[in-house]
């Protein structure tokens, strides 16, 4: 923000895009949240990524029972120079960002680390649906 919108009184002008449509993300051909990615993956993730002819084992990390996107030279395997490979059949996590559940799981916001966070208009659907994600992810339920 700049001083000018920050000032009291003073409206914040910026076009808000609605989460799911990843439209400042593409407009500024920002990234940033593809490096060093640690992205969960449910059940559904994995399949509809390997439907589109990718194999498990060169997308996935497997931990425990814990599932996440793999990182090439510290990049999302699926990250090429045009942007994400795979933007249409990305991870759910994926398309909800920059909204995450904050430490205690309770609270959604939008990720300190995207610079164009504030051009994300966040729904109730939003965060229902972000936290269902959470607790199929998880198996835990809040």
């Amino acid at each position: 923000m700049t001083g000018e919108e920050s000032r009291p009184g003073r409206k914040d002008v910026t076009k808000r895009y609605p989460l799911s449509s990843g439209t400042p993300c593409v407009n500024n051909k920002c990234v940033k949240c593809c490096i060093e990615t640690r992205m969960p993956l449910s059940r559904s993730d994995i399949d509809r990524i390997s439907r589109q002819g990718h194999r498990f084992k060169d997308f996935v990390v497997k931990r425990g029972r814990e599932r996440r996107l793999k990182n090439s030279r510290g990049r999302c395997v699926f990250l090429s120079e045009d942007g994400c490979a795979i933007y249409p059949f990305r991870p759910e996590g994926c398309r909800f960002y920059p909204l995450v559940l904050n430490g205690d799981t309770t609270n959604a916001v939008i990720h300190d680390l995207c610079p164009h966070g504030r051009e994300f208009e966040v729904g109730k659907d939003d965060v229902v649906n972000l936290t269902a994600l959470y607790c199929k992810i998880s198996n835990k339920s809040i």
